[in-house]
Order: C-alpha cells, then sequence, then structure tokens
C-alpha cells in the first residue's frame, strides 16, 4: 500500500490542464465492443480504473493500439465472449466498477453477457437494478447466481420498447443505450440521466450510425440499426478535475488557471463554487482563480444558511460534495451539506474534525460546516483514504494544513486522478510518493 507525504501550507501558482473524463471513459471505451471497425479515441486518462478496463478488452479479444499518450484504436473484430464465463475474467472484473458498462455492449453484439458483482468504492449502496430491468425490458432473460455473486443476462434478439426508468443513473442509462442501439424497433427512455458523459456517449454512437435523438434531454428515442460502424471520439476534460483544483486554489490561498476546461460543459459547478465565496473568471475557456486569503459564504435570500446538495444533471454532480465540504471548512459562515445518494460517503468527516475543522455529522447523508474564516490552519495529521474523491478532499485539506500529513492508501486516489502529485508538484506542492 502507497502514500502521500504532505508538507502543507504552501501556496501554488500556474497553470494546469485537467485530464479526460474518468467517467466518460469507461462508457466510450466499452462502446468499441459494438463495432469490429477501429475506433479511435483521444484524451483517454491514464488512471488505474480507465487502464484495467482497456486491459479487460484486451483480454476479451479487442486490439488495442495507444498512437500517442492519451490516444489509443480499438479493434473489437476477434471478441471472445465466452471468455466472460472464466474464473480469471471474473476475478478481474470483481475488482472493477467500471466492469459493468461491457454487458450491455456484449448482450447487444453477441446475445449474452455475465458480470460478477462489481468491485469500486465503498461509499454506500450502488445497486445494479436499473441496468438489469432495463435489459429486460428490452427482451433480455437475467439469472443471478448467489452463490456465485454472478448476474447473466441472455437474448435471441433485443426489441425496443417504452421504458421509464425508476432513477436517472448514469451508468444504468448508459448501459441501456449500449444494449438498445442495436435492438430491433424503437426504443424510448424516460427520466434517463443526461450528464455530459451520456451526451458524449450519445454523440460518439451517433457517428458510428446509430439513431438517438433527444441527446441532452432526460427523454431519449432510439431507433435500433443492424451494424455500427468505426469513429473517431475525443472525450471531455474531466469536470471533477476542475472542481477539486478550484477548491484547492482556494484552500491554499494559490492563484491558478485551469486550462481548456469546456466551461459550457460545467453545468453548475461553477456557481456552487462561487456561493461558497470563491472568485472564478472565465477566461476563453480557461477558469482563472485568484489568490484569495478569505471567503466568505452566501446566504439564501431570506437569510438562511446555504445548502450544498446533489442531484440528477444538471444539478450538483455528487462527486464534487466532498470537495465542497472541505472548501467549506476554512470559509466564512457556515454550510450544510446534503449528500442525498450515497450514505457512507461523508463518513471522512472524522479525518477533518482530527485535524481541526468544525463539522458536525448530523446523518449518514448531511454534515453542516462551520467555516473558521482561515482563524487558524487545519493541522497535518495521518489518514486512510476510504474512496476516489474523499481522497483528493483530504489531500487538498493536507495541502493546507501547517505541518506535514500522511494519507494512506493512495491507490483509490490514483483510480481516478492521473499521477496528481507530479502535477501538482509542478506548481509548488510538496507531495511525496512513499511505497
Amino acid at each position: 500500500m502507497s502514500s502521500f507525504r504532505i508538507e502543507g501550507s504552501r501556496k501554488l501558482q500556474g497553470d494546469i490542464e485537467p485530464q479526460g473524463a474518468k467517467n466518460e471513459a469507461l462508457q466510450v471505451i466499452c462502446a468499441v465492443l459494438l463495432t469490429s471497425e477501429e475506433v479511435t479515441i483521444s484524451n483517454i486518462p491514464a488512471i488505474r480504473d480507465v487502464m484495467k478496463l482497456i486491459e479487460l478488452l484486451q483480454d476479451i479479444g479487442v486490439s488495442v493500439k495507444k498512437i500517442e499518450t492519451g490516444k489509443y484504436c480499438f479493434k473489437s473484430d476477434k471478441i471472445q465472449a465466452d471468455y466472460l464465463e472464466t474464473n480469471e475474467y471474473q476475478q478481474k472484473a470483481m475488482a472493477l466498477r467500471g466492469s459493468i458498462m461491457l454487458v450491455g455492449p456484449i448482450l447487444s453484439r453477441f446475445g449474452k453477457a455475465c458480470i460478477p458483482k462489481p468491485g469500486g468504492d465503498k461509499i454506500g449502496r450502488r445497486r445494479l437494478d436499473t441496468h438489469f430491468v432495463g435489459m429486460q425490458k428490452l427482451g433480455a432473460d437475467f439469472q443471478y447466481n448467489m452463490n456465485r455473486n454472478l448476474y447473466s443476462v441472455t437474448t435471441k434478439q433485443l426489441r425496443g420498447c417504452y421504458m421509464l426508468l425508476d432513477e436517472a443513473s448514469v451508468t444504468g442509462t448508459a448501459n441501456i443505450i449500449l444494449a438498445a442501439v442495436m435492438a430491433e424497433g424503437t426504443t424510448t427512455i424516460f427520466n434517463a440521466a443526461c450528464e455530459p458523459y451520456i451526451q458524449q456517449l450519445c454523440k460518439m454512437l451517433n457517428r458510428m450510425g446509430a439513431k438517438i435523438s433527444g441527446v441532452g434531454s432526460n427523454l431519449l428515442v432510439i431507433d435500433g440499426v443492424k451494424e455500427l460502424h468505426g469513429c473517431e471520439h475525443t472525450m471531455l476534460p474531466d469536470m471533477i478535475e476542475v472542481g477539486s483544483f478550484i477548491g484547492l486554489a482556494a484552500m491554499t490561498a494559490s492563484e491558478l488557471t485551469i486550462k481548456n476546461v469546456s466551461y459550457s460543459d460545467l453545468g453548475i459547478i461553477p456557481e456552487v463554487f462561487k456561493r461558497l465565496g470563491i472568485q472564478i473568471e472565465k477566461r476563453n475557456d480557461d477558469i482563472y482563480v485568484p489568490a484569495q486569503d478569505h471567503y466568505q459564504v452566501e446566504t439564501f435570500i431570506d437569510g438562511s444558511i446555504m445548502t450544498v446538495s446533489d442531484a440528477p444533471w444538471p444539478g450538483f454532480t455528487p462527486d464534487l460534495l466532498s470537495i465542497a465540504l472541505v472548501v467549506a471548512t476554512q470559509a466564512k459562515g457556515s454550510v450544510l451539506i446534503h449528500q442525498k445518494m450515497f450514505e457512507s460517503r461523508l463518513f471522512f468527516v472524522d479525518k477533518l474534525i482530527d485535524m481541526g475543522a468544525q463539522i458536525i455529522l448530523c446523518d449518514p447523508h448531511r454534515a453542516t460546516v462551520i467555516g473558521i474564516d482561515k482563524q487558524y490552519a487545519l493541522r497535518g495529521i495521518s489518514m486512510t483514504s476510504p474512496d476516489i474523491r474523499a481522497g483528493v478532499a483530504l489531500l487538498i485539506a493536507a495541502m493546507s494544513a501547517e505541518g506535514v500529513s500522511t494519507i494512506h492508501n493512495i491507490e483509490q486516489i490514483d483510480r481516478g486522478y492521473d499521477m496528481i502529485d507530479q502535477r501538482l508538484n509542478a506548481l509548488g506542492a510538496d507531495i511525496r510518493r512513499l511505497d
């Protein structure tokens, strides 16, 4: 298990560019399974989860060629669908949450797919019902082997239908889209997730020959086609990294320019950080954050306490609530952080309290943060990263703290952030990786 040793209280300065979007990568990379022709994808981040997914594709029989940094060519003309039934595949897939995205395209193209219960962050219940109920509505037979923890779907022919999703699940919507694009007839998905990741997937599939309308809304109409073709696709910058860098600048009173952020795809993210008192300036497609010694949380117009909560797109993404919470610890004013989706995602606040933050954990979903207005710095401690987003939130806290902090289990951070220590050290941070 590796660790970060962080020397805190260092101001950063300079330009930083976000990596390709992790959550988009897990979807569009699996879409290459829908065609035997070459698909080229650019801006792929070299993070642990994405590289493991690419290895899984290679195990299944996908030819993968690295053209340059972040750019790969995939060709799925020699797929071994039976490999999914082997113990080797199931052991690898269990360790990767993104492996669930293999089911839709393999079912669509080969008529059968199976997946063990996937791994990923321990942030609460992450049910897969939306994925498999959607596939059942398309005509797939579903089975769950409790002894092997194995989900299986089979079909002779998927057929389009109308479905109303019980939740606007991003991965669930993506998996259903991947299954439906070559189904017979028309599929209508209401209450579909409409995050930029889903929009990117739909645009890529349309370039491959799919017929998807309603892109960007929660009502998707998919006219099934007989085959898909190759294409080229460029992934968006990672909005979670953009938000993380905004929070980092505020916590460390640093002057940063975040380059090429695809501002129009950030939704409400900049506005939420502005509500926390952070000055943000849009410069073409960059975000400039000036150094701020203090920042003050807004209140609602009736004077009541500011609440920051997650919601389906275009609401605030739950992946940035951990960052918002950490930023609030050093603000002037109080904030209620309401994590509606995952009941274990706020359980890292005990580390922040040990560092000197004033936080009341009201229940598994809500925490009240009393900002200390930088009257005193957080103090460095030794801690363990519980998941990707909490890990980066703790890294930001450690970089603002007085003294030395150690974060263990940084493999969690590496799953979502590419060479984060090297990139931040280039701006003036002091982060050492200890094996």
